[in-house]
């Protein structure tokens, strides 16, 4: 997968929220983040609404998103920081384990940049945070594709989404096609015939005629225009 450059100092550590109702879960993710030289925990939060009130506060590069929490659940959380001005760049990777799954398309249509399993070990953890916070979307897992293949099975292309679809090119839309495939710029370039620097190109110019906050959101789109089939 590509890493794109972040659109924060390179320098400066990554600033991370950790937000989960469980006070032994945030401590020990604190512990582990906090021995890395190039991230640093700004903050914690026990609930949905307090990631909401800590995220406008302190700007983290990344949040560590559980989805169960009290007063306002991860989901909503996510939905909210997303569409918060001023909060574009605060990249929300999802926490969750295998019986949650059910929330993770949903927490991707909110506005999340992806997702891990909390059984994930921590050198995972820790790429996971740098990718999300270099500006990727963590959907290498084959897990994510078939999760999101299985959310939107039923939902299929119709006249609306083709319309939806009608700004992109040819070319961007053959490039949609493959990043919804869970294709990285390199791969996408090999397949079109293009340089990395060209498919990455395409892959922006869709995200903005689209309105897609990420990758993450441009392989939801792929799916429920019926672009990828499940």
């Amino acid at each position: 997968m590509n890493t794109m450059t972040s659109a924060s100092n390179s320098d400066a550590p990554i600033k991370v929220l950790v937000a989960d109702d469980e006070h032994l879960v945030r401590s020990g993710l604190q512990v582990l983040l906090e021995i890395e030289d190039d991230i640093t925990v700004v903050g914690e939060a026990a609930t949905g609404a307090e990631a909401v009130e800590q995220a406008r506060a302190l700007r983290p590069d990344v949040v560590l998103m559980d989805i169960r929490m009290p007063k306002m659940d991860g989901i909503q959380a996510t939905r909210q920081i997303a569409t918060t001005n001023g909060l574009q760049q605060v990249r929300i990777l999802i926490l969750t384990t295998y019986d949650t799954d059910a929330y993770v398309f949903e927490g991707l249509q909110a506005g999340a940049s992806g997702f891990l399993l909390k059984d994930a070990g921590p050198a995972e953890l820790l790429h996971g945070i740098r990718v999300v916070a270099a500006g990727e979307s963590l959907l290498a897992p084959r897990i994510t594709r078939r999760l999101i293949a299985q959310f939107t099975a039923q939902q299929t292309a119709n006249k609306a989404a083709e319309h939806r679809l009608a700004v992109l090119t040819d070319r961007e839309r053959e490039v949609l096609t493959l990043v919804g495939q869970g294709m990285s710029n390199d791969e996408i370039g090999a397949e079109l015939f293009l340089s990395p620097a060209t498919a990455r190109t395409h892959v922006s110019h869709a995200m903005v005629k689209l309105g897609a906050r990420d990758r993450a959101q441009l392989v939801v789109i792929a799916y429920r225009t019926g672009l990828v089939s499940p």
